[in-house]
């Protein structure tokens, strides 16, 4: 099942931040950007974020699986529970670095 544009919608708007979030579709699925820096992955309608100590004392709790095969655990977040998902973009928004940017061919 892939992801729907009205969901990826629906992520965007509850991250509730104007200008600074876009989506870029991907391999079929969805990658949420926050401030240009690649935060949320978006698999089959469920929203996933990448396992780093730092979120542990806040999604240490939280359900874990995989957006696509081949890819490492990832914590699944509940696109509901706005503090939680404030609490960790406002966590990973500082450690993740920008794209690297691509080079001419």
């Amino acid at each position: 099942m892939a992801t729907s544009s009205d969901y990826v919608e629906f992520v965007c708007e509850q991250l509730d931040s104007p200008g600074t979030v876009r989506s870029r579709k991907m391999f079929g699925e969805y990658m949420i950007y926050v401030k240009d820096k690649p935060i949320l992955l978006v698999c089959d309608n469920t929203v996933f974020v990448k396992i780093v100590p730092e979120l542990a004392p806040v999604m240490g709790g939280a359900a874990r699986g995989f957006p696509y095969t081949g890819a490492k655990e990832h914590y699944i977040l509940d696109i509901e529970d706005r503090a939680t998902l404030r609490a960790a973009v406002e966590i990973l928004e500082p450690i993740t670095p920008l794209p690297k940017a691509r080079k001419k061919k």
